[in-house]
């Protein structure tokens, strides 16, 4: 196949978040953002399009310098270690950037502070003198991450003073019960310092009218509603509805010996805030990709400055504030830049019924899984498979390692595998490897109109960012393989008939969807792509040949024509021995014994039972299942949040108290179980419909009683 010329390439700029270079890559990485920019630069490519897949290691900030001080080695050694590791994982997964780059390279420090200069040339920033926290001992402000305590929302003693990874909340170092400096121990002390603040609250009005609308100055740039309901609905918690909602000016500068200088003499001592300068990262990566390949300092404007390119940001959930405010605003301030098409943001992977911990270790690392499971064939594929099978597009996912093996068995070795041997196989086996001629002995036509059915449903999930949907269409296409088959049988016919015409129509239309499948499974497994095309003796695919196979199945035009040589069947997957898998889950196991710590049940209180009720006043409950779409606090009213909720029949507006515990954007995307036939109660002013169930464990937090969860124990009293 070969490129349609006759098509104008439309240009893609797809980027995926930078990972922090301060320890390896975990399955929630790869489903949170990497495999499905992934999956959509590799069919773009395919379509024929023009695409730049940027991305690099984020070497900057105080988690930085903190992995640093505790391996007991400088940040640079920390970022040259970690940034190798994590480009190797992704070669290894075959996740086919453009370009990897790192935010240590001269090229984007020199990127990042002209970009600094240009805002503070036009007036968009403000200094501010406050007082931040300091440690005496060690002679150094406290960037967030160096300080942490008790979190004010929902009472976690771990949190940092930029965020609580337990609930979400996103905080300052003054919010913090009984701060602590992770350098010394010690409580840190109130000192004044000067830092450089971007004044957002002067794009409030604009960034409302994109979000919403998607229009700037009564332009379309976007399609509000193809974005996802929980990336609006966070983004409308932090901008909004009312005129009088601003969003606050954000320090964009540390007090730091680690990072990016501010360029300016007043300034000394200082870095810029590792939030600024990371999404720079975008742009200096293109710059290196054009001086790298093309030898012209000037080629990446004709990505980032051209309104006629598509930009798309692959991020996972805990970064939708920094693509779809902060960055946004700092490219429209700048003047020259265009702004995210979309930024399809995904939740998040659970593992094993918990929440992924890199400082628990409660993790499955990605090169590690790649090394243990190294014997198998495409084992890489085989992870991508399962992840992008259990991608958290909509809410948050669980993986299983039992769930692994099972889809990896019955799907990949018990559909995709077994079809395509099946075909392989007959052809080699009855006619030395050579495509029979077709006799028109079945309907073709429907044969073919049916693939393409498949594949255009592929085509049409990946544009709409639905990847697990696009995943389960692209194994149609298998299944449909394996009822022509199982229809047809040709190896009882080939008993009977070794000349049978219809032996040879059912083997070579069956081939042409294998044909089908080397092309549009790429995206998702191409490292089975690559020896699909090898098995079929085809070329390796180029751009536009997905557009190419488009076009001969609606012509009803052969994929692999008669007398085509193709080769012997190779394994694409085999089935996981459940030793693996227990060795993994046994892993785990240790992990969770490791970080356990023993309790005297003695000291431990519960709440009395309440009275005791019939099965028919229990009956009386009407129980729904929904999403949370929005979520913002009731004015005046510090325990009250006020929710829209997503029941698939009805949206519900609901009034929950449960502010102390989560920040409005920490729920957007959650599934709750909902009491929907709870009389109406107005509260504060807002008529709420309904009662989420929630749980207090132990320690007094209130957590969501999710569908998916099997019952009530380990001490939780509903509420």
């Amino acid at each position: 196949m070969s490129v349609n010329k006759t098509k104008t390439p439309t240009k893609h700029l797809i980027t995926a978040a930078l990972p922090y270079a301060n320890g390896p890559l975990h399955i929630g990485h790869l489903a949170g953002a990497y495999l499905t920019a992934d999956i959509y630069a590799r069919y773009q490519r395919l379509a024929g399009n023009d695409v730049v897949f940027v991305c690099g290691s984020d070497e900057h900030g105080a988690a930085i310098t903190i992995r640093a001080k505790k391996e007991g080695i400088t940040p640079q050694e920390i970022v040259d270690k970690y940034d190798a590791q994590i480009k190797n994982t992704f070669d290894r997964l075959g996740v086919s950037f453009d370009i990897y780059h790192r935010t240590s390279d001269a090229l984007h420090h020199q990127t990042a502070q002209d970009f600094f200069l240009n805002l503070e040339a036009k007036g968009e920033f403000e200094t501010k003198t406050s007082e931040q926290y300091y440690d005496a001992e060690y002679n150094q402000f406290l960037a967030d991450r160096y300080i942490t305590g008790t979190c004010p929302k929902c009472a976690n003693d771990n949190a940092y003073g930029d965020q609580c990874e337990k609930c979400g909340s996103t905080l300052s170092p003054l919010e913090l019960i009984n701060p602590k400096s992770t350098l010394s121990g010690n409580t840190p002390v109130l000192r004044e310092t000067t830092h450089w603040y971007f004044s957002l609250d002067k794009h409030t009005d604009w960034l409302r009218d994109w979000i919403e609308r998607g229009e700037v100055n009564g332009v379309q740039l976007h399609e509000p509603s193809a974005w996802k309901n929980h990336v609006l609905g966070q983004c409308r918690s932090w901008l909004g509805a009312g005129d009088d909602d601003k969003l606050l000016p954000r320090a964009i500068t540390r007090d730091l010996d680690w990072g990016i200088k501010v360029p300016l003499k007043e300034a000394e001592g200082k870095v810029l805030y590792v939030w600024f300068d990371a999404p720079i990262g975008y742009i200096s990566a293109t710059k290196a990709l054009g001086i790298e390949q093309y030898q012209d300092e000037n080629w990446w404007k004709t990505y980032w400055q051209n309104p006629e390119c598509e930009l798309v940001h692959f991020i996972g959930k805990d970064n939708i504030v920094f693509h779809c405010i902060i960055f946004p605003a700092m490219l429209h301030a700048h003047g020259d830049y265009i702004l995210p098409k979309n930024v399809p943001a995904n939740q998040f992977v659970n593992l094993e019924g918990d929440k992924i911990s890199t400082s628990r270790n409660w993790a499955v690392w990605a090169h590690e899984y790649l090394d243990d499971f190294a014997e198998l064939p495409n084992a890489a594929d085989s992870l991508r498979y399962a992840m992008i099978r259990n991608m958290p597009e909509q809410k948050d996912t669980d993986f299983t390692w039992v769930g692994f093996r099972e889809a990896n068995d019955s799907e990949l070795v018990g559909t995709l595998a077994n079809s395509v041997n099946r075909v392989v196989t007959l052809i080699n086996k009855y006619y030395g490897g050579v495509v029979p001629i077709f006799g028109n002995g079945i309907d073709a036509a429907q044969f073919y109109d049916s693939t393409k059915t498949c594949v255009d449903n592929i085509e049409k999930n990946i544009k709409s960012y639905n990847f697990r949907e696009a995943l389960s269409e692209m194994l149609n296409i298998s299944r449909l393989i394996d009822g022509t088959l199982q229809t047809h049988e040709p190896w009882k016919l080939y008993k009977k008939d070794h000349e049978s015409q219809l032996i040879k129509d059912v083997l070579y239309v069956c081939l042409q969807a294998v044909g089908a499948l080397s092309v549009v499974s790429q995206p998702f497994l191409p490292k089975v792509s690559e020896k699909l095309r090898h098995i079929l003796a085809l070329s390796e695919l180029e751009n536009g040949d997905w557009a190419i196979l488009v076009e001969k199945l609606s012509n009803n035009e052969n994929i692999i024509p008669s007398g085509h040589k193709i080769n012997a069947p190779e394994h694409l997957f085999v089935r996981i021995d459940e030793r693996l898998i227990q060795n993994q889950i046994e892993k785990l196991q240790n992990t969770k014994t490791a970080a356990a710590v023993p309790t005297d049940d003695s000291t431990t209180t519960y709440e009395a039972a309440k009275p005791i009720i019939t099965f028919d006043d229990f009956g009386k409950m009407d129980l729904r299942t929904g999403v949370i779409l929005t979520a913002e606090k009731v004015k005046k009213a510090d325990k009250l949040l006020h929710l829209t909720i997503d029941l698939g029949y009805e949206t519900r507006t609901v009034v929950s108290g449960i502010a102390q515990h989560y920040a409005p954007e920490a729920v957007i995307g959650q599934q709750v179980v909902l009491l929907a036939n709870l009389a109406p109660r107005m509260l504060k002013g807002i008529e709420s419909n309904g009662m989420i169930l929630m749980a207090e464990n132990a320690e007094g937090k209130l957590v969501f009683v999710a569908p998916s969860e099997a019952g009530f124990g380990g001490g939780f009293t509903v509420r």
